[in-house]
């Protein structure tokens, strides 16, 4: 199992806790990004810097990914692609997404997509607060203990 992070709006608490857990467990971890990406020095940590453009990050993530392996991303579309190639994808407030909750996930995404090309304001989300980053370090160390125990 790898995990693979989806860097460029990941938010730097998130990273912190990824880079210890990373460290703790010994699973390889990549980062990746249209910008270079500063990692602590680690066997376990690496980053790649991939071109400009739309999606480029997401579809290098979704080329390299092998089933079974963990994708830290908020990008619905790319997790949805994560989970149908037999991956798992988990977004930085600890939400993991499976196949059944994914359509809902996306459908909402859609929703507000088309409110917002109306004219609709429909903000952004909450800051990220102590409690979602509880929930990320929580879910994450869940999913690695079931996970990379069956190694």
């Amino acid at each position: 199992m790898k995990i693979w992070v989806d860097a460029d709006a990941c938010p730097s608490v998130i990273k912190e806790i990824l880079f210890r857990a990373a460290e703790r467990v010994g699973v390889p971890m990549t980062l990746v990004a249209n910008q270079p990406m500063k990692t602590p020095p680690s066997q376990w940590i690496d980053s790649l810097r991939v071109g400009q453009g739309f999606d480029v990050a997401d579809n290098e993530i979704v080329r390299r990914l092998n089933a079974g392996d963990l994708v830290i991303t908020a990008d619905i579309p790319l997790a949805a692609e994560v989970i149908e190639k037999g991956g798992h994808a988990l977004n930085p407030r600890g939400e993991l997404y499976t196949t059944q909750n994914i359509k809902a996930r996306l459908n909402m995404r859609d929703f507000m997509e088309n409110l917002r090309a109306s004219g609709v304001h429909t903000g952004g989300p909450a800051a990220l607060n102590q409690n979602d980053r509880k929930a990320f370090a929580d879910s994450l160390d869940r999913f690695l203990a079931k996970h990379v125990s069956a190694k």
